[in-house]
């Protein structure tokens, strides 16, 4: 059996060597993209110093390998493909530290959220919309767990009260 090398560094100099910690960062980048905040968290995790850690994170963000704006947009794309709203999307990003500029674009930038709300809609509940209050709000309910608002919702619901 092969023994497996331990992901921390071993001393202090390792803890401020900028060659390892870039070498920890690039490897975490190469399994998934990360936003800056999480990446900072990461190299933390693995024992780097904190000024290391930042150095490191400026210089990938500096040569485009790390970059707040497009995680930000292939986020918003892939969670949206899974049919997930825009504020549910919204609080998840803010955790991973991203700033509510950067979200606010993504945002605006993904996809017709109304037809999205109808499209998940349809998918979990069938093609006729809802025709009664209580079905209506049993929709209405799974789709703001979904992370839509209450304009999606009424879009793709019908759930006018003031047509009713």
């Amino acid at each position: 059996m092969r023994a497996r090398r331990s992901s921390r560094p071993a001393g202090e100099a390792a803890r401020t060597d900028p060659q390892a910690a870039r070498t920890a960062a690039i490897t975490l980048l190469a399994r998934r993209d990360f936003a800056s905040a999480e990446l900072r968290e990461k190299l933390l995790e693995k024992a780097f110093d904190d000024v290391t850690a930042a150095a490191v994170i400026a210089e990938l963000t500096r040569e485009g390998v790390l970059d707040d704006a497009r995680y930000a947009q292939n986020y918003v794309a892939y969670h949206a493909g899974r049919g997930q709203g825009p504020q549910r999307i919204a609080v998840q990003l803010r955790r991973h530290g991203l700033a509510a500029a950067l979200v606010d674009a993504a945002l605006d930038g993904g996809p017709d959220w109304d037809a999205l709300a109808r499209k998940v809609r349809s998918a979990r509940f069938g093609r006729q919309p809802p025709a009664s209050w209580p079905e209506k709000s049993r929709q209405a309910r799974f789709l703001r767990y979904r992370g839509f608002s209450s304009d999606h919702i009424r879009a793709a619901t019908g759930a006018d009260p003031d047509a009713d």
